[in-house]
């Protein structure tokens, strides 16, 4: 089930390709090792100008962050694998370094997520 949500801090005048978003989610697809149709990928951008980091004057670094929704969280060490694969791939896919990759693992989706007005339970 992982839903990605990505955000993107654009460079000026930057155009990002118009399958970013298909991409992002064939990759995804080798990371999470998942079924077709069960990884979904939302892809935002945010504008330079609405984007700053305390301390580093007028440069920013254009980073991308990365939240994961998964239904049911797996071990530290295997979000420690995926995180690193996620990572590898997505500052590939965007020409970002890989220290500008922000991942954040959202609590666990069983329970308190509905597909089709149907909740998803915990089995």
């Amino acid at each position: 089930m992982p839903i990605l949500d990505i955000e993107i801090v654009l460079r000026p005048g930057e155009a990002l390709p118009a399958d970013l978003a298909k991409t992002l989610a064939e990759l995804a697809t080798q990371v999470f090792g998942a079924a077709p149709g069960t990884i979904w990928v939302k892809l935002k951008t945010i504008d330079a100008d609405n984007y700053a980091e305390n301390g580093v004057g007028t440069e920013t670094y254009h980073p991308v962050f990365v939240g994961v929704l998964k239904a049911k969280l797996p071990t530290l060490e295997q979000i420690q694998a995926e995180v690193t694969a996620l990572t590898a791939v997505i500052a590939e896919a965007c020409g970002r370094p890989q220290e500008n990759v922000h991942v954040l693992y959202e609590p666990e989706g069983a329970g308190r997520i509905a597909f089709g007005g149907k909740l998803r339970g915990s089995s």
